[in-house]
């Protein structure tokens, strides 16, 4: 049985840094990152604790393929995919949390 999988965006509070990732839990993943579970990552690096879009799909091989498109587009669109289904950039981690 194939697992599902997942892509996020996470952010700082000042939006100054994009961080795109995929995880087959993304409740467990998020909880690892906002609790800086992984000392030396670029997210606590950069305090990347803020989920500001996420993507669930079937396998997790499609969740690598969504994950490998968005990192190789402009900062101008992965910004225009985040305000155009979280135009005020809430923070969806406490949405995700309660799943």
């Amino acid at each position: 049985m194939q697992k599902g999988g997942a892509v996020y965006i996470l952010t700082n509070a000042h939006h100054t840094t994009l961080y795109i990732g995929v995880t087959n839990d993304l409740q467990r993943r998020l909880y690892e990152h906002q609790n800086g579970l992984n000392r030396n990552s670029f997210v606590t690096k950069y305090n990347l604790t803020k989920l500001i879009y996420f993507e669930g799909f079937y396998t997790i091989e499609e969740a690598i393929q969504r994950e490998k498109q968005l990192k190789g587009w402009t900062r101008k669109k992965k910004i225009e995919l985040i305000s155009s289904l979280n135009p005020s950039w809430k923070d969806l981690g406490e949405e995700v949390m309660n799943w």
